[in-house]
């Protein structure tokens, strides 16, 4: 057993990060997306030190956050690995006030500016401010113990 089975444990969202920088569109799965703070509207996400698109992501000025809603476990894999041409294929796309790729039929998403960015063991904490965001009706894509599912309302 290791940490990362202990942190299997809590159940996450599950969003898609995308950027546009160095002439090309970024994304990728991720779900250490969190809230900040409301006054002013932040939101963090972390990238791992090692991963091919930390680059690009910490350099990029900006963000969106992805929410994906309970049946875009397909995306979520999608964006989890391959080229960022094979991420980005088939894909309908909408641009966010700084050109940051924004995934059609997402139940949220988050257009942000990086206001700072933390190293933080082998991960960048990116927090940014939030510019623009979205909802749409639906549930949400969760993630717990390695497998996807959608968290339901309990009955009374």
């Amino acid at each position: 057993m290791n940490i990362k089975d202990a942190m299997s444990c809590f159940t996450t969202g599950v969003t898609v990060v995308t950027a546009h920088t160095q002439g090309q569109d970024w994304g990728m799965t991720c779900n250490s997306f969190n809230t900040v703070s409301l006054d002013p509207s932040m939101v963090l996400w972390s990238v791992r030190k090692t991963s091919a698109s930390h680059h690009a992501f910490v350099t990029a000025g900006g963000y969106m956050v992805n929410v994906l809603g309970a049946q875009q476990k397909d995306i979520a894999l999608n964006f989890a690995q391959g080229a960022q041409a094979e991420r980005f294929a088939d894909q309908k796309l909408v641009r966010g006030v700084n050109q940051h790729p924004r995934l059609a039929d997402v139940i949220a998403w988050f257009d942000c500016n990086i206001t700072q960015v933390v190293s933080a063991g082998d991960h960048d904490i990116l927090i940014g401010e939030v510019l623009d965001f979205g909802v749409q009706a639906g549930h949400g894509l969760a993630y717990a113990q390695r497998s996807f599912g959608v968290l339901a309302p309990f009955e009374d």
